[in-house]
């Protein structure tokens, strides 16, 4: 036993014996002057780095091993890179797997993206979905006609959109020459950009491309000294006619109901003057909205920004997280008469510059369930026809598009997605400032690397290819428009023997069901009785409510 712990401290400490007689020996060792020179500088430094190993005390690794226990740390640091371009599998998701990312790179770059020998997936999978398709195929439309209507009789001002848009990323989380690609890509392809919660900046606003402007709780570009809204403003901005839709943010699929800090040091002169906020001054934007405070407020804010607007289309943004507030929210639009233009579900596995790990994964529903959620409760309250519904999370490929709106939206808007098309490699570093490519940061020098006229032509690239494999996807099933997908043309493998059409998998509500509080689903029923248009809590308890 004692030779083997000898044994044990030796192998130890070994590194650092070997590094300390190299020191003391290389003087002796006849050999090249500067060499020996440049060995004895590199021994003594690491037999250095030794000592301090031994007598600090925040690593008990490196006092256990030092010197070779800093290889540990090395390592580690370069662990995600080694995964990513050595060890990772094409299909592993981290969060998007090597095969999506790099359908996009292909796409952004107008490559060839076919493939070869066959399908990679297994299609006898659990999971597995699949677009059934036509025995007489349709034609093949134009992508260019892919766009909806977005507007009701309530908007003055209805805006034409693509079913595909870039989703809410703001300045300050992406460099000033990201946000210009991506506006000047969506200039190029006829499709929208949302700001995000950081408003307008000079740079949404070098290339003409059409804006959704996002107004979260902080009312960045419209917010008073105190942090309140301010009319003046708002009226202001909304006025350019680059802005085509209006979005109230309630919460983000990434962090649902969490504001958020931006530090002090980071608000530089052009963020402060974008926001609306002091320099150098730790900018907050609370969790919740102080221009309303029930769901019938809510909508009272939603008209007045469609006046101060002048009738431009204005809807909300949310993840949903306990379904009777959002059912309290569609009660609120029918005792107050006021309809929003329309509705983006955040899923939770949308993305984010920064988040607590516990929100990122477990706070929030998934966008298929919430997007469900949402179309039903409106078909049941009969509103469906007055609201389009977009929705964010994790959408690259035309099946994904085609999933979504067969599911029950209208368009979909792609973050992560334009991310890759302006060169993000999924390095995982948003949040340090450090972004490899330029796309996620503030650093002059790193930014510098993103070059506007090249990114902006593969956003535009990415957006039409895209929607010509979406048209590709439509004429093989029979269909013409992206509308007229609906949920029985989507098939999923729920077992090693059983496939299921959407219709048959999720539940479907009828029109007006919900008015008469008789629905023949529990769950709708029970979650829409619980709901008021006059507070987001619940009213009764949940087993009363069946």
């Amino acid at each position: 036993m004692q030779s083997i712990l000898k044994f044990s401290l030796i192998a130890r400490y070994s590194a650092f014996a070997i590094c300390v007689l190299a020191a003391l020996l290389m003087p002796l060792i006849p050999m090249d002057r500067t060499l020996n020179v440049l060995l004895t500088i590199v021994f003594v430094a690491l037999s250095a780095l030794g000592v301090r190993d031994l007598i600090q005390k925040r690593h008990a690794i490196t006092r256990n091993y030092p010197v070779i226990g800093h290889m540990r740390f090395l390592v580690e640091s370069v662990r995600p890179e080694l995964r990513q371009y050595l060890f990772e599998s094409d299909s592993d998701k981290l969060p998007f797997s090597r095969a999506e990312r790099s359908l996009v790179y292909q796409r952004a770059k107008n490559e060839a993206d076919q493939r070869p020998f066959g399908t990679l997936l297994d299609a006898y999978a659990d999971g597995y979905e699949f677009m059934g398709h036509s025995m007489h195929p349709a034609r093949m439309q134009d992508p260019r006609t892919f766009r909806i209507t977005i507007g009701n009789e309530q908007c003055g001002k209805p805006y034409s959109g693509s079913v595909l848009n870039i989703s809410a990323m703001s300045f300050g989380a992406l460099s000033s020459h990201a946000i210009m690609a991506l506006n000047r890509g969506a200039k190029l392809g006829g499709f929208a950009q949302d700001t995000g919660e950081g408003s307008i900046s000079p740079y949404h606003r070098e290339y003409g491309g059409d804006l959704v402007w996002q107004i979260a709780s902080g009312y960045f570009g419209c917010r008073n000294a105190d942090g309140t809204f301010s009319s003046e403003k708002f009226a202001a901005q909304a006025a350019n006619d680059q802005v085509k839709m209006i979005e109230v943010k309630l919460s983000q699929g990434a962090k649902p109901g969490h504001g958020g800090i931006l530090p002090a040091n980071k608000v530089s002169p052009e963020i402060a003057a974008t926001r609306g906020i002091p320099v150098g001054v730790e900018c907050i934007s609370p969790p919740s909205h102080s221009a309303f405070s029930t769901p019938a407020e809510m909508m009272q804010f939603v008209a007045r920004l469609r006046e101060l607007s002048g009738g431009k289309p204005v809807g909300f943004k949310l993840a949903i997280g306990q379904p009777w507030e959002f059912m309290a929210i569609v009660k609120a639009m029918l005792k107050t008469g006021v309809v929003p233009d329309f509705i983006v579900v955040d899923g939770a596995e949308g993305g984010t510059g920064a988040a607590p790990v516990e929100l990122t994964d477990h706070m929030g529903a998934p966008m298929r369930e919430a997007l469900l959620l949402v179309h039903n409760t409106l078909v049941g309250a009969g509103l469906r026809q007055k609201i389009r519904i977009g929705v964010a999370g994790k959408i690259v490929s035309a099946f994904d598009v085609a999933a979504v709106l067969a599911l029950g939206a209208d368009w979909v808007n792609s973050a992560r997605g334009f991310m890759f098309a302006i060169g993000c490699i999924q390095s995982q570093s948003c949040h340090t400032n450090k972004c490899p490519t330029g796309v996620a940061t503030q650093d002059q020098l790193r930014q510098r690397a993103l070059v506007v006229p090249d990114k902006a032509q593969r956003v535009a690239n990415f957006h039409h290819n895209s929607l010509h494999a979406l048209a590709e996807l439509l004429a093989a099933a029979g269909l013409e428009h992206p509308s007229a997908l609906r949920p029985h043309h989507i098939a999923r493998r729920v077992s090693s023997n059983e496939i299921r059409l959407y219709s048959q998998l999720f539940p479907y509500l009828t029109e007006g069901e919900l008015l008469d509080g008789n629905s023949p689903h529990p769950f709708y029923r029970q979650s829409w009785a619980l709901a008021s248009p006059d507070s987001f809590s619940i009213v009764g308890e949940l087993r009363k409510a069946s």
